[in-house]
């Protein structure tokens, strides 16, 4: 098992945002968690990069290690989980080559860097073209490539996504997810956060269900997508 979450909990102000929530995912597997608006999703993301503070009890463990050790900056260069956050949150004055080059400040292995920048040129020609470009000029479909192209930069073992299609036309969430499938079977284990659910159980090959900070269903893609409550619910069935 690559990663395994025990009994998550995050409270905010006192308000408990996640009850204790349990999953786990395997190397190189792609996992969904759907749920509305405030159900506790982009706080897991968060919580397990470490960006915010979990209470105790909760374990979580990444190759058998204990997360829980580990600063945030630290998930990012010695476990090689990176994260696409909601709102991608680039450096709008920088450059699309600056933005990734800053994405590698960390990383010790100094000589595949080239490699994999043009491996990310290759699945995202667009940014090559833009390369001398401020990453604040760029549309949001291309913003959302350097999102992950910068990610992916700064650590491949596993990629959190929270919310990669919002704003996106159609034809763009088409062509991410395409590219988002070709770095996973490269080897890259991806996490995505998405309140689109259809498309999102199109994408994983497993999924949870979370609301208002419990997960209350799990199961494969096939699964959750003909299961009557997640129909009713998020795929407008």
């Amino acid at each position: 098992m690559l990663l395994e979450i025990e009994d998550l909990r995050v409270s905010y102000d006192g308000i408990t945002a996640l009850h204790g929530v349990d999953f786990q995912i395997d190397d190189k597997e792609i996992v969904c968690i759907i749920g509305a608006n405030g159900a506790g999703k982009s706080t897991t993301l968060r919580a397990i990069s470490r960006m915010v503070e979990v209470e105790p009890g909760t374990r979580m463990t990444f190759m058998g290690k204990d997360m829980l050790k580990y600063k945030p900056e630290k998930v990012v260069s010695e476990l090689g989980i990176s994260h696409v956050p909601e709102g991608r949150r680039l450096f709008g004055n920088l450059t699309v080559m600056e933005n990734l080059k800053l994405a590698t400040f960390a990383r010790k292995d100094r000589q595949k860097i080239t490699q994999d920048l043009e491996r990310m040129f290759s699945i995202f020609p667009r940014l090559e073209e833009r390369k001398d470009q401020e990453a604040g000029t760029l549309s949001g479909g291309e913003q959302q490539m350097l999102a992950v192209a910068r990610a992916y930069m700064s650590a491949q073992r596993m990629m959190l996504l929270d919310e990669p299609s919002m704003g996106l036309a159609p034809m763009l969430i088409l062509n991410m997810f395409d590219s988002l499938k070709e770095i996973n079977q490269e080897g890259t284990t991806i996490l995505l956060v998405e309140q689109n659910a259809r498309l999102a159980l199109r994408f994983a090959q497993r999924g949870y269900v979370l609301e208002a900070g419990d997960l209350v269903l799990e199961g494969s893609s096939k699964e959750l997508s003909t299961n009557p409550e997640v129909k009713k619910a998020y795929l407008g069935a």
